[in-house]
């Protein structure tokens, strides 16, 4: 009978295969990857030795790890120059944000609005609404550069339903590795039976193409009513939180979200 170590194993390299691929077609090649993945087993470690209220010292995180001891001290050199960089939702998000949920600037369908630039509740309002620091031009030169929002004639447009960038690969990349990171820890954590996190999927085999495409439809509507409703929760609670709690109140983060994924038999895509 396999061990749990070789079942956990089989199932996180089946969810890299894809990862992989992505690796192999922008040039990073394993011998880069393994490289790289020793930061991310020290830090695993020190997380895990944390948790358990042990002390975490070189020996022990190159013992749990795996990683040599003479990499776990290069390493932690290395990381010492490291800065954080987890910030608050950016002004492009919270503006985004804000259009999606707030009345004033919805349609009667409930539909973001074209906004104008000097309105009383227009693009430039909403952004001062949010930060009288940042000037809304800059705002809007980001989410244009980001292919999120339009400059037209009748006023500022929503291009995206959320915030979703289709331009700037390194947002792209951040948004990416972001949203899986938090679905495989809800997912981890289901499976340790740490947590009961919602992650849940609908799968279907047998199927054309015609039916796949089509269900892609179904799924897609299916998140749009899910994120407008979900979305103007968090804009509420954010308003109330900021308003009524102290900054070490809001230590916490939340991401929920939703895929589609359709492919034959040889794992070619849609």
């Amino acid at each position: 009978m396999a061990t749990r170590s070789a079942i956990v194993l089989a199932a996180v390299l089946r969810a890299c295969q894809p990862l992989a691929r992505l690796l192999l077609r922008h040039g990073v090649a394993y011998p880069a990857f393994a490289a790289a993945l020793k930061q991310v087993f020290l830090d695993a470690a020190v997380q895990e030795l944390r948790a358990a209220g042990k002390k975490q010292t070189d020996s022990a995180i190159s013992l749990l790890s795996g990683v040599h001891r003479r990499d776990v001290r290069n390493l932690a050199q290395l990381d010492a120059g490291r800065i954080a960089t987890e910030e608050p939702m950016s002004m492009a998000s919270q503006v985004v944000s804000r259009w999606l949920t707030d009345p004033q600037y919805l349609d009667e369908a409930g539909r973001p609005r074209a906004l104008l630039r000097g309105a009383a509740h227009g693009f430039d309002a909403l952004v001062a609404r949010i930060s009288s620091d940042v000037r809304p031009r800059a705002v809007l030169d980001e989410l244009v550069r980001l292919g999120m929002a339009g400059d037209r004639p009748e006023g500022v447009a929503l291009l995206a339903p959320g915030f979703v960038p289709r331009q700037g690969f390194p947002e792209m990349s951040q948004l990416f590795g972001d949203n899986l990171h938090d679905h495989a820890a809800a997912a981890a954590a289901n499976l340790d039976g740490e947590r009961n996190f919602l992650e849940q999927a609908i799968f279907s085999d047998g199927l054309t193409a015609e039916s796949a495409h089509h269900l892609h439809a179904v799924s897609a509507k299916a998140w749009r009513d899910a994120f407008a409703t979900v979305m103007r929760e968090v804009q509420a609670r954010y308003d109330h939180d900021q308003a009524h709690a102290t900054a070490e109140e809001r230590a916490y983060r939340v991401r929920f979200g939703a895929y589609f994924h359709g492919c034959n038999d040889n794992q070619d895509p849609l």
